[in-house]
Parts: C-alpha cells; sequence; structure tokens
C-alpha cells in the first residue's frame, strides 16, 4: 500500500484527507512511476476548494514528477530508473487541441499525482530536463508549458519584441524567464514593490505597481516606446483584461489564460476591435509542446522559482499559503 490524499465531498481544504492506495502494475502501453514531487497550481486549487468539482476520492493534482519502476507491454519510451514528468493532457500528443472538456486530466477527470504510485498511459508523460530535481521538475507540466505555448508556440515571440506579464506566479515567472530568454524586452506588474524588485532582478526591464497606478495598461504601452507591447500573459481575466487591451499594440497578442478575477466579466470589444488584437484562450498545451520546452529548458539552463516546498501529507497548508498570495514563484510537494 502507498500513502495518497483524496478529496472529500463537499470539497473543502479541510476535506483531504490521507488515504492508503494499492500500485496496480502497469498493463500493455502504461508506465508505473514512483512520484517524488508536484507542484500547485491554480486548476489544482479550484479542484480541493470545491470551485471545480469532482468526483468523491479524487486523488489531486496535475503535476507528477518521478522515477519509472516498470513499463507494460509495448512501452518502448521509458524504461526502469528513467525520470519523468506527467503531462496535463493525458490525450492530446500534438496538433491542433480538440479537447474541450478536462476528462482525461490528472487530478480532475482522471485521479492525479497526490500520491506516492501512479500508472501512467505511456503517452502522458516525458522526460524531464537533465540535472533538474524532482521538485524542479514537477513546475513544469501546467505552468511552464502553459507559458511556452502562450509565447512561442501561440504568439511566435521574436527577440526584440515587447512582453507584458502580471503578477509573480508561477506562470507568470516562467513567461519572464522564457521571454527574456528569447531575447524580448519585459514589463511586469505587481502590487508589492518588494516583488517587483526581485522581477527587476530576474531582468524585467520596466516594473509598475498596479496599485499605485491603475492605468497600468496605458503605462506599459507607454514604457514600450512603440506605442503598446507586443503580447500579454493575461492570468487576472475579466477584472485585468481591459488594461491589457490597453497595454497592446496595433495587431498585439494577449494570451487569455487565468481567471482570478472571477470566470466572466464585461471585455471592450470595440478597444479591442480597433487596436485589431488577437485575444487567444489558452489551457496548458501539447504532449509536443512539452517536449520542446523541456529542450529548451536544457539547451538554455532555465530553472523554475520555487517559492517554498511543502510535504504531501501538508498539501492543505500548501494551497492555504497558495491562497495567501505571499508566494513569489511555485509551490511545490515533496513525496519522499
Amino acid at each position: 500500500m502507498s500513502n495518497a490524499i483524496r478529496v472529500r465531498n463537499p470539497a473543502t481544504l479541510d476535506s483531504l484527507s490521507p488515504a492508503s492506495v494499492e500500485p496496480r502494475r502497469p498493463g500493455p502501453g502504461e508506465v508505473l512511476v514512483r512520484l517524488r514531487a508536484s507542484s500547485l497550481n491554480f486548476h489544482d486549487y479550484a479542484v480541493v476548494s470545491g470551485v471545480l468539482p469532482v468526483d468523491d476520492g479524487r486523488i489531486p493534482m496535475s503535476d507528477g514528477a518521478g522515477e519509472v519502476l516498470e513499463v507494460g507491454q509495448g512501452v518502448t519510451r521509458f524504461k526502469a530508473g528513467d525520470r519523468v514528468l506527467s503531462t496535463f493532457f493525458l490525450d492530446w500528443a500534438d496538433g491542433e487541441p480538440e479537447l474541450d472538456r478536462f476528462t482525461t486530466v490528472p487530478g480532475d477527470g482522471v485521479d492525479g499525482y497526490a500520491c506516492e504510485y501512479a500508472t501512467v498511459p505511456v503517452g502522458g508523460l516525458t522526460h524531464f530536463p537533465a540535472g533538474y530535481s524532482f521538485e524542479e521538475a514537477a513546475t513544469l507540466t501546467c505552468a511552464g508549458v502553459t507559458a511556452w505555448r502562450a509565447l512561442v508556440v501561440n504568439g511566435s515571440l521574436k527577440a526584440g519584441q515587447t512582453v507584458l506579464v502580471q503578477g509573480t506566479g508561477g506562470v507568470s515567472i516562467f513567461a519572464l524567464q522564457i521571454a527574456k530568454m528569447m531575447g524580448a524586452t519585459v514589463i511586469a506588474t505587481s502590487s508589492s514593490d518588494a516583488k517587483l524588485e526581485r522581477l527587476g532582478a530576474m531582468g524585467a526591464d520596466h516594473l509598475i505597481n498596479y496599485r499605485k497606478n491603475p492605468e497600468w495598461g496605458v503605462e506599459a504601452a507607454r514604457l514600450s516606446g512603440q506605442g503598446g507591447v507586443d503580447h500579454v500573459v493575461e492570468i487576472g481575466g475579466p477584472g485585468t483584461l481591459p488594461q491589457s487591451i490597453q497595454a497592446i499594440r496595433t495587431g498585439g497578442h494577449i494570451s487569455l489564460i487565468g481567471v482570478l478575477t472571477g470566470w466572466e466579466g464585461s471585455v471592450p470589444t470595440a478597444a479591442l476591435m480597433m487596436k485589431q488584437g488577437r485575444l487567444q484562450g489558452i489551457t496548458v498545451g501539447s504532449r509536443r509542446h512539452q517536449l520542446d520546452f523541456v529542450r529548451a529548458c536544457e539547451v538554455n539552463g532555465l530553472k523554475p522559482v520555487i517559492d517554498k516546498t511543502f510535504t504531501l501529507l501538508d498539501l492543505a497548508d500548501a494551497f492555504r499559503h497558495q491562497a495567501s498570495g505571499k508566494h513569489f514563484g511555485k509551490i511545490c510537494v515533496s513525496i519522499p
């Protein structure tokens, strides 16, 4: 038997319950993984807090990193001892997205990685960057791949362009790192001067305290020196989207990733039309996107920023830390 955490309905952080789970040997096309780490995302918080309903007893967490213990019949991509990383979608290998529900997302439609052992379809894993710890690798699946897809895949980011990032969560920090790696100028926002100082130390070229400057979109456009930024990594949703539209140049690109300010709201459609802006919804990415991002991390030496690491049995406290908004970068979970 192995340790796991389950979500008990009605889901709240206090309903997260330790459980024992029997590891299952892999069948054809499957891989048995000994999990060593996970990391927290807003999607995971929505599951464990009851915002996104899941089956009673669901094992949460969409990110997982560990080592292969055994492979099933027909599996040649991995072998025992390989260090592997989960993918967000188990059945989106490449090409255009065809998924409109989370029925195969670990920790949502199927059991996730808040556990010691998981038996995973071979398509739901990749190797992770050489030289990474398990905790570092576990940050890539959701936040890292999302930022990569937003800027590189859908945004076609080029050296010399300008990127606006919001706050200091996992996606935003990865977006800053990727943008600088690609030779872009970065404008970063936060409500904390202390966090802005840290963003500047990481390479952000311009810093805006959005609490002191509510018209931060206008200020970002001014700082761009070209009438607006090329890309916005939009994590706030309806509460911040109007300013993001103000921030972009004519023909600029906004990746709508998060809903931290709510699930719906008014959008200044006329302003978006006048700027002929491109607004793209993003939900993580494919296995191909993850493979490309892993390779980019290896070649360029990109390492994630980890704020704090909790143990599996302290998962509820990890989510409380996330809810406090005090973190800078990713919050990880160690699974010893």
